[in-house]
């Protein structure tokens, strides 16, 4: 009697074991044999997929200044980085981003009468921005890249599109996601995001995010800025 307590305990704490290692195994992304992996971006809530699709917009600002840059300093750069770029913000930020806040998020404000001001500050600045990109899609072209009226529009064009958009997406990030969890239920949040995700792979197929990403870092590879390390300053500065 006292062996068959003695197995039965160590058969439970056996199975404790286990289970409780399988937990850990999986709050640090073990899997299980045979198990099928989820996809990197499944899971994610509808405010992280707004936000980190501002990180694709502030690589494409970067990518802006950099062509500006060299305008300025008569260094070489195609049409190609400024029409490539400009069709990205067309296509993913315009069409896709922005319609997904105008289509979902400013809504919900709008309804309950909140942040009514802000609402319409970020409709009329998408707009804007679409305006914008406008002008550097038709300037960005082979021939008429190079006339000095072209270059001057795409100058005042991208300036003017880098100092509307660092703050329209900061106050977006500080102000209206953040409320937002105080306007919806975790559960109407987590419903958001899988409607996001469809939205991308209706546009983009699978991974449309990540094929963006892929498409930005190889424009700042053609700029010579993807190496993030040479944005590191040098002590002592001078």
């Amino acid at each position: 009697m006292e062996k068959d307590r003695r197995q039965i305990l160590a058969s439970g704490v056996a199975l404790g074991t286990a289970g409780l290692l399988a937990g850990l195994a999986h709050a640090a992304g073990g899997d299980k044999p045979g198990e099928k992996k989820d996809k990197p971006d499944e899971g994610v809530g509808a405010t992280e997929d707004l936000m980190r699709e501002h990180g694709v917009l502030n690589r494409i600002l970067l990518v802006y200044a950099e062509g500006l840059r060299r305008f300025r300093s008569k260094e070489e750069v195609s049409p190609e980085v400024f029409h490539h770029t400009a069709t990205l913000v067309r296509k993913f930020v315009e069409d896709y981003h922005e319609k997904l806040e105008e289509n979902f998020i400013f809504p919900e404000f709008e309804k309950q009468k909140k942040l009514v001001d802000l609402m319409a500050t970020l409709r009329r600045q998408h707009q804007a921005g679409r305006d914008v990109t406008e002008i550097v899609l038709r300037n960005a072209t082979g021939d008429r890249f190079g006339k000095p009226e072209a270059r001057r529009e795409i100058t005042l064009a991208c300036e003017a599109f880098i100092r509307m958009y660092r703050p329209h997406e900061a106050r977006e990030d500080t102000v209206l996601f953040p409320a937002l969890h105080g306007l919806l239920s975790p559960k109407r949040l987590a419903e958001l995001g899988e409607q996001f995700e469809k939205e991308e792979d209706r546009l983009f197929g699978d991974e449309g995010f990540e094929k963006t990403v892929d498409q930005v870092a190889g424009i700042e590879k053609q700029l010579g800025i993807y190496d993030l390390n040479q944005f590191t300053p040098k002590l002592p500065l001078r």
